[in-house]
């Protein structure tokens, strides 16, 4: 099992489902849970919550297949195929009822998961990522979505894409290695080909909205307050069509794990402890 040390993680390879699979592991606890990385990004991005998260529960950090350093395969490239993937990689850690923390881009496929396999995930945090129809986005990401074609962004720099998102990051200092981690981790076609993902939203996101209201698993909902890639109104919609859920606005932008990671750390604990058990209408905080 992979260690940590000073909440540094430390990443290394998994083959599931003949993808290789970045991934990082904490000690042993008696609760599980499942961490999904967000795009443009990698695992990196819950290091400055790992040593909090890592007191509560045993921690399985991933990069999804396409993201991060983990290897593509394009059938896997939306939501729905991607939720079926979270199965897969819960399975391949022996994780029986986990926890699973999916932001950005993991929100609908873990919003998938629990709607396909119900009572196999205990609970779900999810947020900053893409669930209102008709799409509510940020304008660039919303140009990236409904682009005619990819051309343009195939004969960009994607390393100069990544670094302009990551101007995002408002308060927390990446440091050196978790930087180069996110720009070398979309070099090359990384960048454009994960795009296909996001451009599935505007007919997957329908999709999952018919299957919200059929999601009993307990779902801890977060945004932040002032996300130009993904307004809140998309947490709202889907505090407003899960039955079992909990809204928690944050005072950040988009990047809530990094740019206040004490808040989100302290609203997954308390989630993990007491709140996924007690959810029902919970109001807006």
């Amino acid at each position: 099992m992979n260690k940590w040390l000073n909440g540094s993680i430390q990443p290394q390879f998994r083959t599931i489902d003949g993808l290789a699979i970045r991934y990082a592991e904490s000690e042993q606890r008696e609760d599980h849970a499942l961490l999904l990385s967000p795009w443009l990004e990698s695992l990196y991005a819950f290091e400055p919550t790992w040593l909090q998260l890592a007191e509560h529960a045993h921690l399985v950090a991933v990069d999804l297949p396409g993201f991060g350093r983990s290897q593509r395969n394009a059938v896997l490239m939306s939501p729905k195929a991607m939720g079926e993937f979270v199965i897969r990689i819960a399975d391949a850690f022996g994780l029986d009822n986990p926890h699973v923390v999916g932001p950005d881009i993991a929100t609908g496929a873990v919003l998938f998961a629990a709607a396909v396999h119900p009572e196999r995930l205990r609970s779900l945090v999810v947020g900053s990522g893409g669930a209102a129809f008709p799409l509510q986005l940020g304008c660039r990401l919303k140009d990236w979505v409904q682009a005619p074609d990819l051309e343009q962004y195939r004969n960009a720099d994607p390393r100069q894409i990544v670094a302009d998102s990551l101007t995002g990051i408002e308060r927390h200092k990446l440091p050196d290695h978790v930087r180069e981690d996110y720009l070398s981790s979309y070099e090359g076609d990384r960048f454009v080909e994960s795009m296909h993902y996001v451009r599935t939203y505007p007919t997957e996101l329908p999709a999952l909205a018919m299957l919200l209201p059929e999601i009993q698993t307990p779902v801890q909902i977060f945004a932040g307050t002032h996300d130009p890639a993904v307004p809140p109104i998309n947490a709202e919609f889907l505090h407003q069509r899960l039955p079992n859920s909990k809204l928690d606005l944050i005072d950040a932008g988009h990047f809530v794990w990094e740019d206040a990671a004490d808040e989100y750390a302290a609203l997954v604990t308390s989630w993990w402890r007491v709140g996924y058990a007690s959810t029902g209408r919970a109001a807006i905080r």
